[in-house]
Parts: structure tokens; sequence; C-alpha cells
């Protein structure tokens, strides 16, 4: 497990403000740490996979409008097959296996709903494997994973444990 600090958890929460924030900006903006000193911070937690950067497409602004999410009960010995076979679809955006009363969920995105409704019913459905699906409309999404922030207390945790020890 990756041990972050408090100043790992400000840099981080600054490339989730803007991911091209650059390193000269974040020590002009904590005032304690060099340049050169985020840099190396960045580039070890790239490497040791805690974060990434990326570009975030919206998909509205392709004209994407409609989002939905469906959840999949699935025969238990083809779930990872068809939650496989899912993730391939150039419209859906997610895709994840649970354990619980849904095998799979995925996120659907279209310009209609109409879309939504042929790509579950024609494409989802005939998938061999799946018995049910529930879908939903998503017309507001208030937080996204990508917008999700390392909370502070992760940092008085580590710090706590470390006196403690």
């Amino acid at each position: 497990m990756y041990e972050f600090d408090r100043t790992d958890i400000k840099i981080v929460n600054f490339l989730l403000e803007d991911g091209r924030m650059s390193a000269s900006e974040m020590s002009r903006r904590m005032g304690d740490i060099s340049e050169r000193s985020i840099r190396y911070r960045i580039d070890r937690m790239i490497d040791d996979g805690v974060i990434q950067i990326s570009a975030v497409v919206s998909p509205e602004a392709l004209g994407f409008n409609i989002k939905a999410d469906v959840w999949l009960e699935v025969e238990s010995d083809m779930i990872l097959e068809v939650a496989k076979k899912l993730a391939v679809f150039e419209n859906v955006t997610y895709v994840a296996c649970g354990i619980g009363q849904n095998d799979i969920s995925i996120q659907v995105v279209a310009k209609d709903t109409a879309e939504i409704y042929h790509f579950v019913t024609e494409i989802v459905r005939k998938v061999a494997g799946v018995r049910k699906t529930t879908t939903s409309i998503v017309p507001i999404i208030l937080k996204d994973v990508y917008q999700w922030r390392v909370p502070e207390r992760i940092a008085k945790e580590l710090s706590e444990s470390k006196t403690t020890a």
C-alpha cells in the first residue's frame, strides 16, 4: 500500500483540479516544497501505479447526451466472459463485476433513449449467459469517479500511526 502524506494528497488534488498544472504552480501554491520535489513525487506516484494522468472526454461534447446504468444477472460460470464481451463496445464507458444482487454493472452512453433501448434489448440481452437486465437512465451525475479526492484523514491516520509505532 502506498503511504500518502499531506504533500502527496495536495499534489494529487491539484492534478485532479487541473491535470496540466505545472510543478512550479503547485510549489507556488504550497509554498513549502520545491518544484523539483513535486516532480519527483508525481513521477514516483505514476511509477508505483498510484495515479495516472490522462484526458477525460465528455461524452456530451460528442453528442452522447444520454447515460444509462445497466445491471446484469449472468450465469455464474460466465460472469467474467460476459463482462469482457461488454467492455469492447464503444458506447460502454464502465464495466464492473460485483457480488450481490447483480453480477455485472455497465454504464452506456448514447445519443438518445432509443439507442439505449436498442443496445440493451438487441445486444446486451442477447449475449450468451445474460439472464436479466435492469436499466436506469441517469439524467444527472453529481460526482464521477475521476472527481474523487484522496481523503485528508488518510494523511492524519498515517502520521498518527507513525508517532504511536
